[in-house]
């Protein structure tokens, strides 16, 4: 009948909602994944004999190094998924936790330790403090990278103020916000979700990498993320 207004196409709101997080966050052309090219020449800068490096990343993929625009001599990580069985010889892969590294990591010999985006997963101050000691302990230098708590817009929910919500909040905002990348299919879920996160500010950052840079990586003058870096 004519007059009758055409009802929206509910898969075609959830496709453009998609797309817009794609080019802020996923997509290789977003936003972020031009912020990530550029740390990786920030980091190729700061260390110019990465190449020649040993490298142990805390909580990297094998996958991710092999992206990479930059390849060390060798690469040892550690995360709390499962490795991959099949890996080019200058990679190494093990399942362990960074915050409880077996005795045999701890033991190794590196150059360099790297982490990006995994302090503010870890769980609580005890926990970042373990995982800033196992950095301490496993190479003289580290780039420890994490996003600002003090950026408008909460980098893994894409969600303006996110993270300064109550937590029944954020719960809510968790299981209806459009722009997740994986919507959770139920309420405890969501919780999990949003208890899982907790986003550093400068101050934690120098409190638990007194002796390294606090560098800040800006995006239209704003802080969006930290990098705490020694380099010597």
């Amino acid at each position: 009948m004519s007059g009758q207004t055409p009802q929206a196409d509910p898969g075609a709101w959830v496709s453009r909602l998609q797309a817009l997080r794609n080019r802020f966050v996923d997509a290789p052309d977003s936003f972020g994944a031009r912020y990530r090219a550029r740390r990786w020449n920030w980091l190729h800068e700061t260390f110019p004999d990465l190449d020649q490096m040993s490298v142990i990343d805390l909580g990297g993929t094998a996958e991710s190094w092999l992206r990479a625009p930059v390849r060390p001599a060798t690469v040892h990580t550690v995360n709390l998924e499962k490795p991959p069985e099949d890996l080019p010889d200058w990679i190494r892969a093990d399942y362990a936790d960074a915050c409880d590294l077996p005795g045999e990591i701890l033991a190794g010999s590196y150059d360099l330790v790297m982490s990006n985006s995994v302090i503010e997963h870890v769980g609580g101050h005890y926990q970042r403090q373990r995982f800033a000691d196992a950095v301490h302990r496993l190479a003289d230098r580290h780039w420890v990278q994490t996003p600002y708590r003090y950026f408008p817009i909460e980098p893994h929910w894409v969600c303006p103020g996110f993270q300064f919500l109550p937590l029944a909040a954020r719960v809510r905002v968790a299981q209806h916000w459009p722009l997740v990348h994986t919507k959770p299919e139920n309420r405890d879920k969501a919780l999990r979700d949003a208890m899982s996160v907790e986003l550093t500010s400068r101050t934690e950052m120098k409190f638990y990498f007194p002796d390294s840079q606090i560098r800040a990586e800006r995006v239209a003058g704003l802080t969006k993320s930290l990098i705490a870096v020694r380099s010597a």
